[in-house]
């Protein structure tokens, strides 16, 4: 089958009604497009600009008769404000939910570990498998971040072996899935968005990863207050954001580090890495290792 994609781009005033006319036609819904702007490094982001919409129409021999019903309803609605021509595109058929996970392929960290798209099996048996869905939350291994991150784990596992750990701003779980395959006996994963804590235990269960990993919704001050089984690790970790690192360092962060303990840091981009080592080492640690992948840096730092 194949569709004929309709898609008109107009302010945000008219995007609904626009919006509403072509889902009269459109089987299976329409679609809205928008800019992002961000105001610091912080911001998550602030739709801004025009508004495009899209909508698919089944090539079928309905197909003219649908389109001149469409121009016609887009027509009565331009009386009320005057809108642009809408354009039209062939669109061949596919299965798109397979069609993305063909960008997906197996990601080798360190000298052990393997990030694996949950549908594939590993090239790779004699690495530690994380299986992760990269349709789900942030940290799904494709990032420099997250991928720092794992390296530097993998090498402090080198060192001694791993007890207990405490992963702040969890995201999809995997550094705290990766944690546990790497040894750890019990995991700590929180983080502020529940959706986050949600998706986290769908991808340990994919891993076979069942009790010895707690999760729950909070950060640095819920940990700290005892809202958890444990109020500090060996081994802390956090792939967040450099600012919001050194904010946490002011809530307690460091604290939540054994003495003789770890912690590595990532999302910190390398103009950020001195000011983020300066919020550690005020806190009493100091800097350990430190590596890197285009803009981004990954730090261990110990107490």
């Amino acid at each position: 089958m194949n569709w004929l994609e309709v898609s008109l781009t107009v302010d945000g005033e008219l995007a609904e009604s626009v919006a509403d006319v072509l889902a009269r036609f459109a089987p299976n819904g329409v679609m809205t497009e928008q800019g992002v702007k961000f105001n610091d490094e912080e911001d998550e982001g602030t739709a801004t600009g025009p508004i495009t919409v899209r909508a698919y129409l089944e090539v079928n021999d309905q197909l003219e008769e649908t389109r001149q019903k469409l121009e016609e309803s887009l027509y009565f609605l331009g009386m009320i404000k005057p809108l642009p021509v809408p354009a039209y595109k062939q669109i061949a058929d596919q299965n798109w939910m397979e069609a993305w996970k063909q960008h997906y392929k197996p990601i080798l960290i360190g000298q052990r570990l393997l990030i694996l798209p949950a549908w594939l099996e590993s090239p790779e048996p004699k690495r530690i498998p994380i299986k992760i869905d990269p349709g789900m939350a942030f940290g799904t291994g494709t990032h420099p971040t997250t991928q720092l991150c794992l390296e530097l784990m993998e090498v402090s596992t080198d060192h001694r072996p791993l007890t207990t750990v405490i992963d702040v701003g969890c995201g999809s779980g995997i550094l705290s899935i990766a944690a546990i395959k790497l040894g750890a006996k019990s995991v700590l994963g929180v983080d502020i968005d529940i959706e986050s804590v949600k998706n986290s235990r769908e991808n340990a269960d994919t891993n076979g990863v069942g009790e010895e990993l707690l999760l729950g919704q909070g950060s640095v001050t819920e940990v700290l207050s005892g809202s958890f089984q444990f109020k500090s690790a060996p081994l802390v970790v956090a792939n967040i954001l450099g600012p919001i690192l050194i904010r946490l360092f002011d809530a307690g962060l460091a604290d939540l580090v054994e003495p003789t303990g770890e912690i590595i840091l990532s999302g910190i981009l390398d103009h950020q890495a001195e000011s983020v080592i300066a919020a550690g080492e005020a806190k009493g640690l100091k800097r350990n290792d430190q590596r890197q992948i285009g803009d981004w840096v990954a730090i261990s730092l110990k107490r």
